[in-house]
């Protein structure tokens, strides 16, 4: 195991790490811009470097003051977390370069997966079912009219780079065609510096369901089943699950299984998400590989028993994973609500400010992964999430109920938060049975009761 790791990355996710790195016995570095000299994660690290100003892109993106702050420190590996740099293949490669272990894929795979026309090659070439579009970037919107032509209609313009939900446009008819494309490109150059758009064919109301991979330098690769995230407000997820209500035993079983054929085809080393989009006659396709730890990993560890942290430093450090598949069970349900500082009644617009008091719920079943504190001052410059809450239970009912319990005792007081928009989807009819999809939110489905 390394004796040194560096975390490049804030917030929740730096102290979620910093916490596995204390577990494993491992001396952590957390880094910091000059918005973040009070925060959380550079407080409890065992040492912490300031690497720039307040703009990611001064300080979090970048790559060469990360680098300098984990050799001055003596760490011999880099955590990357998610978001910022964690799926940029150049920055991995970087790390290797200077003799430093990158706590994830290898560059080329990031590089590959990354690749949304490549990573769609390598899921046919596993055998995993993918939906029709074009093999790679479109050269122009003429000939996006073309492939379109040939797709059919309804379908997707989806950024050729980056991930997260940034840059899909939906165009449901020709006429609709001009402005998805131009958004959808307009939206992947300004998250991405790409705005290279390719097209896919659109799967009405459908289900996001995701499975966890681990894979190791020894060849083997085990999933931890599956997640639910279909509760989404513009591709951005806001309530997660495992197991999926949606998936009984042959789907599991079907879709657990392409994913690690996918891993196996990308020779995945590491954490990784497999994510499908599956219709209602419980068909599903192929959407992206995150090459990370995901924002909604608690619920996988809930249900398992896994620390995926602590499987990803020691896979990094050259050890096999430590159990095999036939060593896994599904042991009840979790549900993760992420609590961003946003308000529901004005968009989800984000709500920097200053946290003047502070109450996180408890009890059994309850776990809260945050960076925040009395008196933090929430800044502007970063994602607006400042928590996730995460409960579990011995059955869906009980961790839904948890999570009501749970929501109704946080208090973030002096920022507007998302915490009541997800009490009004737990409590709703439709949430309790299980009928939704990606577009439940912008239907206006929880709040009718029809």
């Amino acid at each position: 195991m390394f004796r040194k790791v560096l975390i490049a990355n804030r917030g929740e996710i730096a102290v979620r790490v910093i916490r596995a790195c204390r577990d494993l016995g491992v001396i952590s570095v957390a880094v910091y811009s000059e918005a973040d000299r009070n925060a959380l994660h550079a407080q409890i690290a065992d040492e912490a470097v300031c690497i720039g100003p307040a703009p990611a892109r001064e300080s979090y993106l970048n790559m060469r003051n990360i680098i300098s702050a984990a050799l001055a420190s003596g760490a011999q590996a880099i955590h990357p977390g998610f978001g910022f740099l964690s799926e940029n293949p150049a920055f991995a490669q970087m790390v290797v370069d200077n003799g430093l272990a990158f706590v994830g894929p290898k560059p080329e795979t990031i590089r590959r997966m990354g690749d949304k026309a490549e990573a769609k090659r390598t899921a046919l070439r596993a055998g995993v079912p993918v939906a029709p579009g074009t093999d790679g970037a479109v050269a122009d919107f003429e000939a996006a009219k073309q492939e379109a032509a040939r797709i059919g209609y309804p379908l997707m313009c989806k950024a050729a780079a980056g991930g997260g939900g940034k840059g899909i446009r939906i165009a449901f008819t020709p006429d609709e065609l001009r402005a998805a494309y131009d958004a959808a490109s307009g939206e992947a150059q300004a998250s991405f510096g790409d705005g290279r758009v390719y097209l896919e064919r659109y799967i009405h109301n459908p289900r996001h369901i995701e499975v966890q991979v681990l894979g190791d330098n020894f060849g083997n690769v085990v999933h931890l089943f599956e997640r639910e995230c279909s509760i989404q407000r513009r591709h951005q997820k806001l309530i997660e699950e495992a197991p999926s209500g949606f998936a009984d035993a042959d789907f599991r079983a079907r879709i657990c299984d392409a994913a690690v054929r996918l891993a196996r085809e990308a020779g995945y080393r590491g954490a990784g998400t497999v994510e499908f989009l599956a219709d209602n006659d419980r068909n599903f396709y192929f959407c992206e590989m995150n090459t990370r730890i995901q924002v909604e990993h608690p619920v996988t560890e809930q249900v398992t028993g896994v620390d995926l942290v602590c499987e990803q430093l020691r896979i990094a450090a050259g050890e096999p994973i430590s159990f095999t598949q036939d060593d896994l069970a599904l042991h009840g349900h979790a549900i993760e609500c992420r609590i961003n500082a946003e308000d529901p009644a004005r968009g989800f617009a984000p709500c920097p400010g200053t946290i003047a008091a502070l109450h996180l719920p408890g009890g059994p079943g309850v776990r809260i992964d945050t960076a925040a504190y009395q008196g933090y001052a929430i800044p502007p410059y970063y994602d607006s999430m400042i928590g996730k809450l995460i409960v579990s239970g011995c059955d869906r009912a009980q961790a839904i109920n948890r999570m009501k319990r749970a929501l109704a005792e946080i208090i973030f007081d002096g920022v507007q938060t998302t915490a009541d928009y997800q009490m009004h989807i737990l409590s709703s009819e439709r949430f309790a049975q299980g009928d939704f999809h990606t577009n439940s939110i912008e239907h206006g489905d929880f709040d009718r009761q029809d």
